[in-house]
């Protein structure tokens, strides 16, 4: 058998992920088997388990390819100008994304409450999440652009936990409209980050 190329092999683990996500975000975790799986992706159980040996291997695939998509978006953020700006573009990208990817990341969620493997890969993704906002926070405030009441870890927590918030909503409420709640959010991240105007600085 011909040796399949990474782009190849990529493709086809993407491809199973996709399926596994469709999945779990329709029937959930525990109702949903790797017989499930191999029909939604139209694979065979030997094909899916050269990739995927279980369940819990899906999520962490599934995870760490959210964990480099935020990754790749946190990267290209133009933070040099408009930092708050750059914020909501970042919120917008995420709140766009298809319903199933949204109800994934609840059913992941729940999940994690009850599979302690599954709570791993959760918390690895979401340390990597904080991490990154702790940091640019820190930058920002060690550069004067921004001065926070709270410390940077109190005013890290409370973001996330608006973007949590903001994340579930959109994923259980089919009445969610995001255009008009993400003003008033902005507003309150603003209000922790407290950005320090040009003048103000000079």
């Amino acid at each position: 058998m011909a040796k399949l190329s990474p782009e190849t092999l990529r493709e086809r683990s993407d491809h199973i992920l996709d399926a596994a996500g469709r999945c779990f975000a329709r029937a959930g975790f525990h109702r949903t088997t790797m017989q499930d799986i191999c029909r939604e992706a139209e694979v065979s159980p030997g094909a899916l388990y050269i990739y995927f040996n279980s369940k819990e291997a899906l999520i962490a695939g599934i995870c760490e390819r959210e964990r480099a998509e935020f990754a790749s978006r946190f990267a290209e953020m133009p933070v040099g100008t408009d930092f708050m700006g750059a914020l909501a573009a970042l919120g917008r990208q995420f709140l766009e994304d298809p319903l199933h990817r949204r109800l994934l990341c609840v059913e992941v969620g729940i999940e994690a409450t009850r599979n302690p493997k599954v709570g791993e890969i959760q918390k690895s993704v979401e340390g990597f999440i904080r991490s990154s906002f702790h940091d640019l926070f820190t930058k920002l405030k060690t550069e004067g652009r921004i001065a926070p009441v709270f410390d940077i870890d109190t005013v890290v927590e409370a973001f996330m936990t608006i973007a949590d918030g903001m994340l579930w909503r959109r994923a259980v409420d089919e009445n969610f409209k995001a255009d008009v709640v993400l003003p008033p959010l902005l507003e309150a991240v603003a209000a922790l980050l407290r950005p320090v105007a040009d003048e103000a600085k000079s």
